[in-house]
């Protein structure tokens, strides 16, 4: 399993993450989106309803890498603050079967290199997957 269950039963509760990409000519570009994980597979997937006209698909499809973060605040008191992080390789897929009815064919596919999980189920994890 790529992820651990305290991180996918995290992500399980959140709706919005935000995606970070980066220009061919190096100018990073980070947005928020919505995010289904498919845990069978050990990914992260971005869809929208104008996917494929988006600044973040022409980046990935021109070989961007990506960082994906889901965080919020368990408690504000105490403070509470975590989150994970998802650094990675992804892929401009079009044609495919959109996660939700009314999202375009268009999708971002994120395969984990790196996750950074923070006041999940204990201390700060950080491994390379």
């Amino acid at each position: 399993m790529v992820f651990t269950r305290a991180e996918l039963d995290y992500l399980a509760t959140q709706r919005v993450g935000r995606l970070a990409t980066v220009s061919p000519g190096g100018q990073v570009q980070n947005n928020p989106t919505g995010f289904f994980v498919d845990a069978d597979a050990g990914v992260i997937l971005i869809g929208g309803h104008a996917m494929g006209a988006s600044k973040k698909f022409r980046n990935v499809q021109r070989g961007s890498t990506v960082a994906f973060v889901v965080d919020d605040l368990a408690t504000i008191d105490p403070w509470a603050p975590r989150g994970i992080e998802i650094r990675g390789t992804a892929v401009a897929l079009t044609g495919q079967e959109p996660p939700l009815p009314y999202l375009s064919g268009e999708i971002i596919r994120i395969t984990p290199t790196k996750i950074i999980s923070w006041n999940l189920d204990g201390p700060r994890a950080s491994r390379p997957v």
